[in-house]
């Protein structure tokens, strides 16, 4: 299965995009405060955004587990 992932960062707003599908949908919070998910109205991942990327330099690896609600 082909899909195409789209990766956007704004260095000037330190926000960073990765959309797995782009269709209609809304951000959710998360656990972690510097990560939106994007869903479909049935609860689907479309992707993610992370706020103040920048801030991330000198932490651990980020890790959250994004989870699809099912079809």
């Amino acid at each position: 299965m082909d899909k195409n992932i789209t990766v956007w960062y704004d260095k000037e707003g330190d926000f960073l995009e990765v959309m797995f599908e782009r269709k209609e949908g809304y951000f959710k919070e998360t656990a972690n405060d510097a990560i939106m998910e994007k869903v479909d109205n049935n609860g689907n991942i479309l992707g993610f955004s992370i706020m103040k990327v920048s801030a991330l330099q000198s932490e651990h690896p980020l890790s959250i587990h994004l989870q699809s609600k099912a079809a």
